[in-house]
């Protein structure tokens, strides 16, 4: 009974999410613009890290579109 009663709220909160506060908003924009900066910083630094990641998306890509 009870497991009726849990998956029953967990529709609930899957049809209607909650907003966020103003504040929590905020830091969550500062949080993601910052490791976008850190992610940028280090593309600079290391570049071979960049060509090798676009490599292993393009690969991924290719995959998919075979399987589907």
């Amino acid at each position: 009974m009870t497991n009726d009663v849990a998956l029953g709220n967990l529709s609930d909160m899957a049809s209607s999410p909650q907003r966020l506060d103003p504040d929590r908003r905020r830091r969550r924009a500062e949080l993601l613009a910052a490791l976008a900066d850190a992610k940028a910083a280090r593309h600079r630094t290391h570049p071979e890290r960049l060509r090798g990641a676009r490599i292993r998306e393009l690969i991924a890509v290719r995959r998919r579109r075979v399987v589907s």
